[in-house]
């Protein structure tokens, strides 16, 4: 069981604490696991799932409080511990990640992409730019465009710049000036 300091934690110390306790290897692993749904929270084989994300504070996040409709938090909380722990064995279940039913899952792949540099998660975020339905989805996928996009990238990026949504333009703006500064040319 879980230290209740631990389960009071920030996510990035309750990370960290996972990772001490698990190892980084493990926890990652795992993670990516259940990001993918190779594993599936609660399953008796895997760790405390009290672990993950800063979710299971009073219960909330145990296996038995999730069901159909909320078992993506699951996912959500998974990848919210690879912003604080990382492998770049990870790198493919976090793209992969970035086509989840479910919009938080997509926008938490992006953070994790966007932290950790991950170039492979370059197409799907230009795609999600323009045609994800969801403004903080678009505009965490422009941050990752920013971060580890091309210049066959910035056109969606000047998309965004007409989206409806506030959020989405300034974070294509930035995006822009990001990647233009880091290929050191005008896109």
């Amino acid at each position: 069981m879980v230290d209740d300091e631990v389960l009071r934690a920030a996510p990035g110390d309750r990370a960290r604490a996972a990772a001490d306790a698990l190892g980084d290897d493990v926890l990652t692993a795992w993670c990516a696991d259940l990001l993918t749904r190779r594993a599936t929270w609660g399953d008796t084989d895997l760790p405390d799932a009290h672990w993950v994300g800063g979710a299971a504070v009073d219960g909330w996040g145990s296996p038995d409080h999730l069901d159909e409709d909320t078992i993506y938090w699951s996912r959500v909380w998974a990848a919210r511990t690879l912003l604080y722990v990382w492998d770049d064995a990870c790198s493919a279940d976090v793209v992969a990640g970035l086509d989840d039913p479910a919009w938080r899952v997509r926008e938490m792949c992006a953070k994790v992409a966007a932290r950790w540099e991950v170039g492979a998660a370059g197409d799907r975020c230009a795609a999600l730019v323009v045609h994800d339905g969801l403004p903080r989805v678009r505009a965490a996928a422009a941050r990752v465009l920013g971060v580890v996009g091309e210049a066959e990238h910035a056109l969606a990026l000047h998309d965004a710049l007409d989206d409806a949504e506030e959020s989405v333009r300034t974070a294509a703006d930035r995006a822009l000036r990001t990647l233009a500064r880091r290929l050191d040319r005008r896109l």
